[in-house]
This record gives structure tokens, C-alpha cells and sequence, in this order.
């Protein structure tokens, strides 16, 4: 029959094997979430590595796009500069030639304005006789779409902006420091006059029909 003191032993002995189990749990659990602290602390590293990539990424990009904006701002400074060299070339001398094919003027107009109802519109070279206008847009580089916009969009304009020349004929040219040779057969075929620089020389053709 187990006495006082025995029962007290085996309690005491139960005690200590529940905490040495409770401790290997506890070191078990404290193993496992040391390796998950290092798993997270892997994991931080790599998204810290991922927001530096990131951000040099967007750095990059943005610095893209600045030197995007000022290509286009060059590119946008030297079409326009190509514009009034050519503008400039072509209004000066049909100002002191004024002619037109074979057709003479007594007057030329340099980037007319005009505005009226809801028409509005400008006029790169406007020539003026008693009974003739000539109209001549300038371009660096001549495309197709050009010279339809000159008979279907520049003409009618100028008609419905200036009413008193409705009994006029009208004479289209279309001038270019570069014409491709579709563009210029285009236009001579449609019966524009087709203006050219060679050197300060100002080639043009005469095979013109009033509009």
C-alpha cells in the first residue's frame, strides 16, 4: 500500500516528465519560429530587393519620357524651322516674279488670315491680278494629302471667306523644298502649279487650269 510519501513521488515524478515534454514542445515551437522569422526576414530582403528594382524601373521610365519630350520638342523646333525656310524662299521670290505658271499677277499676299462665321483659315501665299487669284501652299516635304487639301479644303475656304472674288479664276499652286515625283505628278495632272528650288532658282511648271 503506497504511503504518503510515495504518492507525493510519483506526483512529483508525473510533474517533471509533463514539463520536460512541455519544454521539448516549447523548443520545438521555438525552432519552428525561429525558421519562420528567418523565412520572413528572406522575404524582406527580397522585397526590399524588388522595390529598389521597381523604383529604378520607374526611375528609367520617367527618365524615357523627359528625353522623349525634348526629342519631340527638337524635332517639332526644326519642322518649324524647315517651315519658315521654305515659307520664306517661296514668298519672296513670287513676290518679286509674281507669276504663276505663265499667268502674271500685280500683288501676293504672305500668310493671309481670315475669319468668318465658323469658317477660319490661313493662307500661305495669296496672288492677285484683276481677274485671277492665285493660291499656293507651302510645305518642306510636298505629300499627296497635301495637294487634296488644297483643292478641297484651302479653295472652297477662301471662297466663302472672301465672296468678292466669286467671279474669279482661281490658279492653285503647291511649292516644296522636297517633292516626291508621285506627289508632283499629282499635282501637274490636277493642273496645280508645282513650285520647286533648285539653288535660288524657283522651278515651276505652266501647264496650269483655273479652279
Amino acid at each position: 500500500m503506497l504511503t504518503r510519501l510515495d504518492r507525493i513521488e510519483r506526483g512529483i515524478e508525473a510533474l517533471q516528465k509533463s514539463q520536460l515534454k512541455t519544454d521539448r514542445q516549447l523548443a520545438k515551437t521555438d525552432a519552428q519560429l525561429a525558421k519562420t522569422d528567418a523565412q520572413l526576414a528572406k522575404t524582406d530582403i527580397q522585397q526590399a530587393k524588388t522595390d529598389a528594382q521597381l523604383a529604378l524601373l520607374i526611375a528609367q521610365q520617367k527618365e524615357g519620357e523627359i528625353q522623349l519630350a525634348e526629342t519631340k520638342r527638337i524635332l517639332s523646333g526644326i519642322g518649324i524651322n524647315l517651315g519658315d525656310v521654305a515659307e520664306d524662299f517661296f514668298g519672296n521670290t513670287l513676290q518679286e516674279k509674281k507669276m504663276l505658271g505663265d499667268i502674271q499677277f500685280d500683288a501676293v499676299a504672305l500668310q493671309l488670315k481670315a475669319h468668318k462665321g465658323k469658317v477660319q483659315d490661313e493662307f500661305d501665299i495669296v496672288m492677285y491680278n484683276g481677274h485671277a487669284i492665285g493660291l499656293v501652299e507651302v510645305k518642306h516635304k510636298v505629300h499627296p494629302s497635301d495637294i487634296e487639301k488644297l483643292v478641297s479644303a484651302k479653295l472652297p475656304n477662301f471662297r466663302k471667306l472672301f465672296p468678292q472674288y466669286a467671279d474669279f479664276d482661281f490658279y492653285l499652286g503647291i511649292a516644296g523644298m522636297s517633292i516626291p515625283n508621285t506627289a508632283a505628278d499629282l499635282a501637274e495632272k490636277a493642273g496645280l502649279a508645282v513650285l520647286r528650288q533648285k539653288g535660288d532658282v524657283l522651278l515651276m511648271n505652266t501647264n496650269l487650269k483655273a479652279f
